[in-house]
């Protein structure tokens, strides 16, 4: 199956450069304006994470295609740093903890990055289950659903901040069942 992870378009918190996760914010006019560059062809199936400036990237890019909405690929719960930028935060105990911690400890009064990344990878699970033998997919998502997911199942492995990608962009991948190929960058 062909499947294309796409990022969604940029929200004002994205142009901040905020940590925008469990806040549901829509998309910004530079976000609408960015999708007019993307040409994704018409794929069997959309997936999408309930949150607004997904519903409304996969809206946009995917007219008339009701998308199969997926509680579990939602973005972090980013806690006390939820709406924060770095200039906010810098010079934060909790922030330089977790800085030193490589990303690794649980965001304060949020999610643990371990337990975002087994829900992502279990959202995938569940829709890869349900779509069957479709044979095209859009993963209308967020940045850290793209770097969970193709961590656990790209070939070759890579690890998760080197998936890295920006809004409106993203990966088109082959999954054979097991394993993700990366053919190109969005």
């Amino acid at each position: 199956m062909k499947i294309y992870f796409i990022r969604h378009a940029m929200t004002k918190g994205n142009l901040e450069k905020r940590y925008i996760g469990r806040t549901d914010e829509p998309l910004c006019e530079e976000g609408r304006e960015q999708l007019k560059a993307l040409d994704i062809p018409q794929c069997d199936a959309v997936v999408c994470s309930p949150m607004k400036r997904c519903m409304e990237t996969a809206r946009i890019l995917f007219p008339g295609k009701e998308p199969i909405i997926c509680d579990d690929l939602r973005e972090c719960d980013f806690g006390s740093f939820e709406g924060k930028n770095y200039d906010e935060l810098n010079g934060s105990e909790e922030y330089q903890k977790w800085i030193d911690s490589g990303g690794r400890m649980a965001f304060p009064g949020g999610e643990d990055p371990a337990e975002f990344k087994w829900r992502c990878i279990g959202g995938f699970e569940k829709v890869m289950f349900a779509l069957g033998k479709c044979e095209s997919a859009a993963f209308v998502v967020h940045g850290g659903t793209i770097m969970s997911i193709l961590e656990r199942y790209a070939v070759p492995h890579r690890d998760y901040y080197s998936y890295l990608t920006d809004n409106c962009h993203g990966y088109v991948c082959e999954f054979d069942g097991e394993k993700l190929t990366e053919q190109e960058k969005l």
